[in-house]
């Protein structure tokens, strides 16, 4: 099985362009935290220190402390895959958050995107 390159990427090196999305929208790094956060478990601290070790995304997301479990609510088309369809969880994982940032992006409220 051919591994993604996105999974040997660093997250700390995406982190930034997901801020620039969301903040050429209007929205704010805030909002990208509490997106992450949200999916993740990871608090506004044990995040930046994620961040600060510059780990790779498959390290991301199997530190995460537990991925929301309201997270399979997340349907859609990223990337031209539909998410919910994604056999492979770590890239499932990933498109997910592609996916939450793409909502903030479009003006989504945080309700709606946090699937409350």
């Amino acid at each position: 099985m051919r591994i993604s390159k996105i999974f040997t990427s660093s997250f700390a090196r995406v982190y930034p362009f997901y801020i620039q999305k969301a903040e050429k929208k209007g929205r704010s790094k805030a909002d990208v935290d509490a997106i992450i956060c949200w999916l993740t478990g990871y608090t506004p601290q044990t995040l930046q220190q994620q961040i600060d070790k510059n780990i790779d995304f498959e390290t991301f997301f199997a530190q995460a402390p537990q991925i929301n479990p309201n997270a399979s609510r997340i349907t859609g088309v990223i990337c031209g895959c539909r998410v919910e369809e994604i056999e492979d969880k770590l890239m499932q994982k990933i498109r997910y958050l592609d996916k939450l940032i793409d909502e903030l992006a479009k003006g989504k409220p945080m309700e709606k995107i946090l699937r409350k």
